[in-house]
């Protein structure tokens, strides 16, 4: 049995939860109201984590809540909890736990973090169902036929980018895809893309931006004498780089390191700021609040 079949069936053995991910105006009585109604319909709450932001006077919090003993349907729970949620001009978002998202992930060349985050599935720290892998070069077919993942190659043809594009996000809608994972996807994905899979693409890339862009990166860094090198994680806007921030992380470099060391040092940052990234969102732990994202726990 692999170690993702034995978390699937150790997981069938607990009770059924559900996360809610709550944000409204910071008054006093929200948590009563909240933990009241769960208490009143007869369910648990397993799990809560809870932040206020004083700057735009914004409460946030999650919840994960047993299922078996509630008096009403899963599905209806958030029908149910309404009066309450507008009572306090609350945002609601219910998410079942027991069932794994369906994700997607695109790639290009560099397959450092594509190999990890299958990787992460099959060992499963990563409660996830991939659904498909595409690249824009052939190369990746190979590695993902070893992980059983399905391998889409579409290439960037004579009808253009948009063409390409247009038969990706095919592709991704025929899936069901409900999370769609740039891993080191090396094409700028149009406005209109960003903006139909907002909150539910995350990218990632090096921390140089805005100092160094462009094609090599590393070798700007190592002739300016860069000390710090990093990574980040967002969710992907139409503005090319800027959406909301998951996850980041950095390390040290010094004079000693070559370039070489830099991008290897940097790939190592990606793949593990990334696969944060990923799990925090399959995991429900995240809250978008415009340009910010708050993420628990």
């Amino acid at each position: 049995m692999t170690n993702l079949a034995a978390a699937a069936d150790h997981r069938r053995d607990e009770p059924r939860t559900g996360v809610l991910l709550l944000r409204c105006p910071d008054a006093p009585g929200i948590v009563a109201a909240v933990a009241g109604f769960i208490a009143e319909r007869g369910g648990n709450i397993v799990d809560a984590q809870q932040h206020t932001d004083r700057s735009s006077n914004q409460f946030f919090q999650r919840l994960v809540i047993e299922l078996d003993d509630l008096d009403v349907a899963p599905e209806d729970l958030p029908s149910a909890f309404a009066p309450v949620a507008d009572a306090l001009d609350m945002t609601v978002e219910f998410h079942r736990t027991d069932r794994p998202l369906r994700v997607a992930i695109l790639a290009s060349r560099q397959e450092h973090c594509l190999i990890d985050l299958l990787h992460r599935y099959r060992a499963g720290e990563l409660p996830m169902d991939p659904v498909l892998v595409a690249s824009n070069h052939p190369e990746a077919g190979e590695l993902t036929s070893w992980f059983d993942v399905p391998f889409h190659h579409v290439p960037i043809g004579a009808e253009g980018r948009d063409a390409q594009e247009a038969h990706l996000e095919e592709l991704l809608v025929e899936a069901d895809t409900e999370l769609v994972v740039l891993a080191r996807y090396m094409q700028v994905l149009s406005p209109g893309f960003c903006d139909r899979w907002a909150g539910r693409c995350i990218n990632i890339h090096h921390s140089f931006l805005p100092a160094f862009a462009g094609s090599d990166p590393y070798r700007q860094a190592h002739a300016r004498g860069v000390k710090v090198i990093g990574a980040t994680a967002h969710y992907v806007t139409a503005e090319l780089d800027a959406g909301p921030i998951i996850a980041q992380d950095v390390g040290r470099v010094t004079h000693r390191d070559t370039v070489e060391d830099f991008v290897r040092r940097g790939r190592e940052l990606e793949v593990t700021v990334l696969a944060s990234a990923v799990a925090a969102h399959l995991e429900h732990r995240i809250i978008v609040a415009g340009d910010r994202t708050i993420v628990f726990s």
